[in-house]
């Protein structure tokens, strides 16, 4: 196991960063001087309209008397409703997440040739170049997989012969053979971990073609490469779930930014997955998780309300779990009233939870939601309505399927590798212009003086 600690931060490395935090310290009324939209966002905490798109559509108010009023979340996947979209897919007892890839894509909805065709393409690409598991994967793994899959997609560059062609026909072709391998390269990559870390055996299973997404992320990681099919349907409804969410996301915005430089695929995806990794953006689920964790440590009777709210209060007051003030997995930067991938993903957590024998456990967290409501609304003074995101359940998701810590933004990433590459095409489709945002600069002139003057 290697032990050795490259993080160590020296005394002179901590007397200079007291140098950075000494001359990078900006004033803060200078935003609102200069109107500065932090975050790209208004005051009221409203997006900046910065492109357009087709790929998706949230809506979470309507203008009613001419004031803008919150609403019961909406998410569109080219125009279709998700409610409608897992509704059809669900019916009718098939894996949804190689539709979803289609229409994200593509623009609309394939029918069963064509999806038959599409799912089979997929499957073809499912594979890594030879050796690459061994040479790339399996040196120098790390405990934060995202970091991993970083250098794995950078090192498909050097096996593509055009690998900076960003002519549309080579770009999905590149998406396609990306979306395929990202269960291969997240999986592989914790298994690397696994094994030369934590000390475990060393099992590589290879992917069948014939199966979906879902399933095969489930034939990966097992020993036995076994799995139930509601086990299979939980997550590929969670794939569906997180594999697009509008172009104004961090995450997808850095595709669009990275996109609009011209840039090759490896390289637009690869800072697409450093964004997601983020505990602000697709890091949340994990936090979620591990509070969690501490709720339970602390609270041994999980329908005791009074318990419940007097540690979500804690939370919120700085004395609880991280001390951050965040109840993780409440609350969105765009839904208020609720969060649609939330509202499908419960209604189907419930019926995991009966196959795991975690009905007591699902109960906590509809305490937590409804509790932790409450308590945001009375402590913050939010009065636009505050719910549970997509983020609440899936850690609890991912933990009654066994899979580790490790792999909760990966898959995030498994997933929204399809959203990236849409929005990837479409910026190279109709921008044509580098995106390039102001910065004003608010530093004082001053004289260079000679070093032995100083």
């Amino acid at each position: 196991m290697n032990t050795t600690d490259f993080s160590a931060v020296t005394p002179e490395i901590y007397k200079l960063a007291r140098l950075c935090e000494a001359h990078d310290v900006i004033d803060s009324s200078l935003y609102t001087k200069y109107e500065v939209k932090r975050g790209l966002r208004d005051l009221d905490g409203k997006g900046v309209l910065t492109g357009l798109t087709e790929i998706s559509t949230i809506n979470s108010s309507r203008v009613v008397d001419g004031v803008s009023t919150p609403m019961e979340g909406e998410l569109y996947y080219r125009g279709i409703n998700i409610y409608d979209l897992v509704k059809g897919f669900i019916s009718e007892d098939r894996f949804g997440y190689e539709e979803c890839v289609y229409l994200l894509l593509f623009g609309e909805l394939p029918d069963e040739k064509a999806l038959k065709e599409f799912t089979a393409l997929l499957g073809s690409y499912r594979h890594l170049p030879q050796h690459f598991v061994r040479d790339v994967i399996m040196k120098n793994p790390s405990r934060d997989v995202m970091n991993s899959m970083a250098k794995s997609i950078l090192t498909l560059s050097s096996y593509d012969k055009a690998s900076a062609d960003i002519s549309i026909p080579n770009v999905l072709r590149q998406s396609i053979e990306l979306i395929a391998n990202f269960p291969l390269i997240a999986v592989y990559s914790y298994l690397a971990y696994r094994h030369y870390d934590l000390g475990h055996g060393l099992y590589i299973h290879n992917p069948k073609p014939e199966l979906s997404t879902a399933e095969n992320i489930l034939r990966l990681l097992r020993k036995d490469k076994s799995y139930t099919k509601t086990e299979a349907v939980i997550l590929d409804l969670a794939l569906v779930l997180h594999a697009e969410h509008g172009g104004g996301n961090n995450s997808t915005f850095t595709t669009h930014v990275v996109t609009s430089s011209g840039t090759d695929t490896y390289s637009s995806v690869t800072a697409s997955l450093c964004s997601l990794k983020g505990p602000k953006h697709g890091g949340a689920n994990v936090k979620v998780k591990k509070m969690f964790d501490d709720i339970k440590k602390h609270i041994k009777n999980w329908n005791d309300e009074d318990a419940i709210r007097a540690y979500l209060c804690n939370i919120l007051d700085k004395k609880a779990f991280d001390k951050t003030g965040l109840i993780y997995g409440m609350g969105h930067a765009i839904y208020s009233i609720s969060d649609p991938r939330a509202n499908i993903f419960e209604r189907f957590v419930g019926r995991l939870s009966d196959e795991k024998g975690k009905q007591d456990e699902y109960q906590l967290y509809k305490n937590v939601a409804r509790i932790a409501k409450e308590v945001i609304a009375d402590k913050r003074k939010i009065y636009k309505g505050v719910s549970p995101n997509v983020d609440f359940y899936s850690g609890f998701v991912y933990s009654m399927l066994g899979l580790p810590d490790e792999l909760y933004t990966p898959l995030f990433a498994v997933a929204r590798i399809a959203g990236w590459s849409a929005h990837r095409i479409e910026e190279l489709i109709n921008a044509n212009k580098i995106i390039r945002p102001a910065y004003k600069s608010v530093a004082v002139e001053q004289p260079y003086v000679p070093i032995g003057e100083r």
